[in-house]
């Protein structure tokens, strides 16, 4: 199941890219953020709805896949309750020869 994630957040990835890159830039860069920008959300000037609300989706939906990820991964062999097992050996260590 992991993998099937995986791949999920890779084209969620994707598309988020493309929302963010089809986006026309208004504002004059980092130097924009700090001065006096009005109507600028997340770094973008009245951009469209849709784009907006595709940015946004697709956010939420890597944030979704991510937390709900961690609910497919197993507990490693020979962990128990955070404390791994002890080595239960009781031969003795082989001797180097000659």
């Amino acid at each position: 199941m992991i993998p099937i994630i995986t791949i999920l957040i890779i084209l969620a990835c994707v598309v988020l890219a493309f929302f963010i890159l089809i986006q026309n830039p208004k504002g004059g860069g980092l130097s924009g953020s700090f001065g006096a920008v009005s109507s600028q959300v997340m770094g973008v000037k009245q951009s469209s709805d849709v784009m907006e609300k595709g940015t946004w989706g697709a956010i939420s939906v890597i944030a979704g896949l991510c937390i709900i990820s961690v609910m497919f991964f197993s507990k490693p062999a020979g962990v128990d309750n955070g404390k791994a097992k002890a080595n239960t050996s009781t031969s003795a260590p082989a001797k180097k020869g000659k």
